[in-house]
C-alpha cells in the first residue's frame, strides 16, 4: 500500500458557514482550523494545502466560558519602546469580535505557508450576513 498524494488539480474546494451564534469561540475557531487545513478529508496530506473555503458569521454572538472575559488579554506591540499595549478580551468581543475569532483560529493552524494560505480562505462577519451566497456554502453544525 502506498502513501497518497493529493495534486494541485484534484484538490476539490467547498465552502462552508458556521454559525457561532451561543458557542464557545474557541470551539468554533477549532472546526474551523480542521476545515481550513482539510483535515476531514480522507485525501489529507500534511504537506499539501487541500483546505476548504470557512466563512464564520455571527461572531458577536460568540461566547467565552469560565471567566477568561474579564482575565485573558490580547497584547500587541506598536514597535516603540515601551508601547506594549493590552486589550481585555470582554472589550476585544464588543469592538472587534471578528478580529478576535481570527486570532483564535490563526493559533490553531500552522505558522508557515500552509497555514497563510489557509488564512486567505478565512472569512470572518461579526453580524447573520455574508457576501458569499454566491459559492452556496453548506452548513457546517458543531
Amino acid at each position: 500500500m502506498s502513501t497518497y498524494m493529493p495534486k494541485a488539480g484534484e484538490i476539490d474546494r467547498k465552502w462552508y458557514v458556521i454559525d457561532a451564534a451561543g458557542k464557545p469561540l474557541g470551539r468554533v475557531a477549532a472546526q474551523a482550523a480542521i476545515l481550513l487545513r482539510g483535515k476531514h478529508k480522507v485525501t489529507f496530506a500534511p504537506h499539501v494545502d487541500c483546505g476548504d473555503h470557512v466563512v464564520i458569521i455571527n461572531c458577536k454572538e460568540a461566547v467565552l466560558t469560565g471567566s477568561k472575559a474579564e482575565k485573558k488579554y490580547y497584547y500587541h506591540h506598536t514597535g516603540y519602546v515601551g508601547h506594549l499595549k493590552e486589550v481585555r478580551y470582554d472589550t476585544l468581543m464588543r469592538t472587534k469580535p471578528e478580529f478576535a475569532m481570527q486570532l483564535a483560529v490563526k493559533g490553531m493552524i500552522p505558522a508557515n505557508t500552509l497555514g497563510r494560505g489557509a488564512l486567505g480562505r478565512l472569512k470572518v462577519y461579526a453580524g447573520g450576513e455574508h457576501k458569499h451566497a454566491a459559492q452556496k456554502p453548506a452548513e457546517w453544525n458543531l
